[in-house]
């Protein structure tokens, strides 16, 4: 197995970043803690373009990753409310590593 990197790539208008970023955190990473499997979360904001968050997720493996359920999502999902913000997905995995 190898470890999985899940990059997440939403539209937040920069007017409500801060916001949003308190409640992604409070939501989303709290419950990721609490998942077998994941390793970290990173997130990033694009210099290029200030409407854009970008958040990394690491898992020890595909299957972990994987082993979340869809109903899982849904729940968070829905406590995130009125901030819940659609995104593009895109995952990678890691091959070699220093």
């Amino acid at each position: 197995m190898s470890e999985v990197i899940e990059m997440l790539r939403f539209a937040v208008a920069a007017s409500e970043r801060d916001a949003w970023l308190e409640v992604e955190r409070r939501v989303w990473t709290g419950f990721l803690r609490s998942v077998p499997g994941f390793l970290g979360k990173e997130t990033w904001v694009d210099d290029e373009d200030p409407d854009a968050v970008t958040v990394v997720i690491w898992w020890e493996s595909k299957e972990h990753w994987h082993a979340v359920t869809a109903g899982e999502c849904a729940a968070v999902d829905r406590e995130m409310g009125e901030w819940l913000r659609p995104c593009t997905m895109r995952s990678w995995r890691v091959v070699q590593g220093d």
